[in-house]
């Protein structure tokens, strides 16, 4: 039987990095964009975000929501460039961008799936590292298996050898694009040549996908067990198409899903993080949607901007001696900002913050980096030891021939 949705949807996430010497730049020419909009976090229309994330990464993520009426106003006074300035000493910065509608689109030639990009917002961190986010629902479509091929073929479609004729015909209907290649282009105004992920070896083609699923409870309840369907839940968190044969043997790994309640589980992986449940609950479709649309959407972020980070500084460590100081300062202020910091005090939250930094290999990483940067430090102190003793052993040979000297002349004297 057909598996049938009741609501989805689905957000494809791409990094990019934007040069440290270039991005105060880079927020002066989002400020101009007509088009681009600073995302203002208040606490009333915000308040489920507010309340998840703990002061200190609330504070580094969403400093806007320390901003009044007042100093909202006096930002808004002033001169484009002075603004670029205040945004680039922020932590981080979050911008909408509208595109005057919805973008409506349709994947295929004849019987194709309808699709609308709701929503498009830019995140970046004033260390150069930058989110792209573009949020797609389907129009008029209830079977899991249309999910399935249209995440698998969208997340694709900046890839350098998607072309109309060879791409499966992914057509945007709308007077916004007059075709997928539009959208290409407004990515990559948007992102630029993004040369610092190529350097950090990141997947600069392929989007993260990030996508939630509430199925049919028909499919899935007392009676009808997650089993049942276990298989397509598997092709779900790996971005599979609906004609992957793959087959649940019980060798799957379970390490990287977990049980949010009885109907939720949540899926992670290298390619992104996913959310399937099922109408069986009440919540899944209403309180869970919209939380695992924003609150863990940012934790997700936050999760893959950490992985990122350590890779620029671990790539920085071995490349830049020159500046060793600043990459260490900046490893410093990372562990004491983000990395010692608790994120949530949600248990919810807490789980999935678990389950995020274990994927991604999160631990791993930073103590590799650690290493990196101990060994720096012992060669510093070695190196000043080294001088110092230099330094000594100069002195004491001086300190030497000047009390032959003395010696000398006390014997002439005589």
């Amino acid at each position: 039987m057909e598996l049938k949705t009741r609501y989805q949807y689905s957000y494809f996430i791409h990094p990019y990095i934007i040069e440290q010497d270039k991005y105060t730049n880079y927020m002066y020419k989002l400020l101009k964009d007509k088009n681009c909009k600073l995302r203002i976090f208040e606490k009333e229309k915000d308040l489920s975000i507010y309340t998840y994330f703990l002061p200190n990464v609330r504070n580094y993520m969403f400093n806007t929501f320390n901003s009044n009426s007042e100093s909202k106003n006096a930002f808004e006074q002033l001169d484009l460039k002075v603004q670029a300035s205040i945004l680039t000493k922020n932590p981080c910065t979050v911008f909408e961008y509208d595109l005057g509608g919805d973008v409506q689109g349709k994947i295929g030639e004849e019987n194709g799936i309808f699709f609308e990009i709701s929503k498009i917002e830019i995140m970046c961190f004033n260390t150069g590292i930058c989110f792209i986010l573009l949020k797609t629902n389907l129009e008029e479509e209830n079977n899991f298996s249309n999910l399935l091929n249209f995440n698998y073929k969208f997340r694709d479609i900046n890839s350098e050898f998607i072309s109309l004729k060879d791409y499966e015909n992914i057509r945007l209907q709308t007077s916004s694009f007059k075709d997928i290649r539009e959208l290409k282009v407004l990515i990559n105004n948007i992102t630029g040549g993004n040369n610092g992920a190529k350097e950090l070896n990141l997947e600069d083609e392929r989007f993260l996908t990030y996508s939630y699923v509430c199925i049919d409870q028909e499919h899935w309840n007392e009676t009808n067990t997650f089993e049942t369907i276990e298989n397509e839940f598997i092709k779900f968190i790996n971005v599979l198409p609906n004609s992957n044969s793959t087959s649940f043997d019980g060798s799957t790994s379970k390490n990287n899903y977990l049980n949010l309640e009885k109907y939720a589980k949540v899926g992670v992986t290298k390619q992104g993080a996913f959310l399937f449940t099922t109408s069986v609950n009440l919540n899944n479709y209403t309180n869970l949607l919209f939380s695992f649309e924003k609150e863990m959407l940012y934790t997700y972020i936050l999760s893959i901007y950490k992985k990122i980070f350590l890779k620029k500084i671990s790539n920085q460590f071995v490349n830049d001696q020159k500046s060793i100081l600043e990459v260490k300062k900046s490893f410093i202020n990372f562990t004491q900002d983000i990395w010692q910091q608790d994120i949530t005090s949600n248990v919810e939250g807490s789980l999935v913050c678990d389950i995020f930094n274990k994927v991604l290999e999160l631990d791993m990483i930073y103590n590799q980096v650690k290493d990196k940067y101990d060994l720096y430090y012992k060669d510093i102190n070695l190196n000043k030891a080294k001088k110092t003793n230099i330094i000594i052993g100069i002195i004491l040979i001086v300190t030497f021939i000047f009390n032959i000297v003395n010696f000398i002349i006390l014997l002439k004297d005589k």
